[in-house]
């Protein structure tokens, strides 16, 4: 026979608030949990501790970096061979012992781009941003001028197809997504 508790009001209100933080029901969730835990992208400007030595001056860079790739691996070594019988009986099991070791899959990487700078990033800009990726499909918010969670994972999916698995907006990106000029002397090289 099921046992049925009661909760008090209290309780109850407590339990169904921490369901539905949990259960994705905070309007500024995003679908992605390590996004929602992340605060808002950190840009460094040039000269700041940190910056890549061939950064101009007055630009800003954020940087990517992906965790290396470790794999534990375990084998059963034999120390000593079993003792058996020509008729198959055991006169006494194999010793064997365990070596684990670590290595790494994947190394690693640290990877510098150029960004916006954040006098840039006026609630036009982030509009414009919100815009052009909702056209494509990627920003499923409203247009709000806010740079919150799901405009950061809208920028990290559009720009993961390119390679830069990042929710800062790299002036790659900007730029392809038409949201600042392409200087001059690139249009001119190509």
């Amino acid at each position: 026979m099921p046992v049925f508790t009661t909760l008090r009001p209290v309780a109850l209100a407590t339990a169904l608030s921490a369901l539905m933080f949990h259960g994705g029901c905070d309007p500024s969730a995003v679908d992605s949990p390590y996004l929602a835990a992340r605060s808002a992208p950190e840009i460094i400007r040039a000269g700041e501790s940190g910056t890549p030595p061939s950064a101009r001056a007055g630009s800003c860079w954020g940087r990517d970096v992906t965790p290396a790739v470790v794999e534990t691996v375990s084998n059963q070594i034999m120390v000593q061979p079993p003792e058996v019988l020509a008729d198959g009986t055991v006169l006494a099991p194999g010793i064997f012992r365990t070596e684990t070791q670590q290595r790494i899959v994947r190394e690693r990487r640290e990877l510098w781009f150029e960004t916006p700078c954040p006098e840039v990033w006026t609630e036009e800009f982030t509009a414009s941003v919100q815009r052009a990726l909702k056209v494509r499909g990627l920003y499923f918010g409203g247009i709000s001028g806010i740079p919150d969670g799901r405009t950061r994972a809208a920028i990290q999916r559009y720009q993961k197809a390119g390679g830069l698995d990042s929710a800062i907006l790299s002036i790659e990106s900007a730029r392809r997504l038409g949201l600042i000029a392409v200087p001059r002397e690139t249009l001119e090289a190509s």
